[in-house]
């Protein structure tokens, strides 16, 4: 059983770092061909892809967070991050951790609010 579980903190002040961790288990984040995204949906939104990072390490980004969103990863601990800096009220989201190689794993979800 492939499980994927999110953890951060749920509540985040505007300006700062927002971290969130997800790890894997049942499945290998370097399986050849995997990819391991993280998603979120705002309130009364439908869900935004953010980023991803594949089984060989490289990244990708939504063009709209590139430039203040990071994503990596500890095969040691088979998990991945994303890191978004200086977050908003806008940021405040649920935010999902999704994975394999066709993205059929899910966690369920992490709910984190920007709000000073």
């Amino acid at each position: 059983q492939v499980l994927l579980q999110e953890s951060g903190p749920d509540l985040v002040k505007p300006s700062q770092t927002l971290s969130l961790t997800c790890a894997v288990s049942g499945a290998s984040i370097t399986t050849s061909y995997s990819y391991w995204n993280w998603i979120r949906q705002p309130p009364g939104k439908g869900l935004e892809w953010m980023g991803s990072i594949g089984s060989d390490g490289t990244t990708y980004y939504s063009p709209s967070l590139k430039s203040h969103a990071s994503i990596s990863r500890d095969t040691s601990k088979n998990q991945f991050s994303l890191q978004l800096r200086f977050v908003t009220p806008e940021d405040t989201a649920q935010y999902y951790c999704a994975g394999g190689i066709g993205g059929e794993y899910w966690g369920q979800g992490t709910q984190v609010t920007v709000s000073s």
